[in-house]
């Protein structure tokens, strides 16, 4: 397993490329820029640089990588097509070029509450709409897919067990971006976790369960 994680260098895709490491998973980082990634990941990590907007880019990235997950999004900005552009056009730009080169597994990190239209999110440029717009192009392009929508994301762990439910279940709640990274790779070991929409927050009240029960669960 070769696995290329785009949106490398946000705060959970770094988390991403970190638990990959420690389990000795052979990743390569896309990234736009090249001495920010230096920084950030040890040696053994590889270095694409590229950007999804450019579908030109993504294709040497995902040369030989066997699997990819999507960690990207839109920063808060004043661009009323930031969203549009990342969360949405980069992401199908990821699924075209991971279907034409054959890639076996796409993870896609995407939001809760994607499917409610009048969220407090979407007064931020539509940004709820356009990952739903987004999944749903993953769902439809016949790839292997494993779509994880996290409660608020939170830089700092917790003791908190993960809360796992299927599609639309979840509305309010948040998970540590550490958990998040656990989930998208433990997705890609799991079975029960293929061609499905997962929820997840961490509650402190919730009972420890194994993730590969979680997936077959929701």
């Amino acid at each position: 397993m070769k696995v290329l994680v785009a949106g490398a260098t946000g705060q959970t895709g770094r988390r991403i490329v970190q638990q990959l490491v420690a389990r000795q998973i052979s990743v390569r980082a896309l990234v736009r820029d090249l001495n920010r990634a230096q920084t950030l990941f040890p040696p053994k990590v590889e270095r694409a640089v590229g950007d999804v907007m450019n579908p030109g880019s993504l294709q040497a990235a995902l040369a030989d990588c066997t699997v990819l997950i999507c960690a990207t999004g839109a920063a808060p900005s004043l661009n009323p097509l930031g969203p549009l552009q990342v969360d949405y056009l980069g992401t199908k730009n990821l699924v075209d070029t991971a279907k034409a080169q054959g890639i076996q597994h796409f993870v896609l990190v995407s939001s809760l509450c994607v499917s409610q239209l009048f969220h407090p999110l979407n007064l931020f440029w539509l940004i709820l709409v356009w990952k739903r717009q987004a999944e749903a192009y993953l769902e439809a392009s016949g790839l292997t897919y494993t779509i994880v929508r996290p409660g608020g994301l939170k830089n700092d762990d917790s003791p908190d067990a993960i809360v796992m439910a299927g599609a639309d279940t979840l509305f309010e709640g948040s998970i540590p971006r550490s958990k998040v990274a656990q989930v998208c790779i433990e997705a890609l070991f799991e079975p029960k976790a293929r061609q499905k929409i997962v929820e997840i927050v961490a509650k402190p009240e919730a009972p420890e369960r194994p993730l590969a029960e979680c997936f077959a669960q929701a």
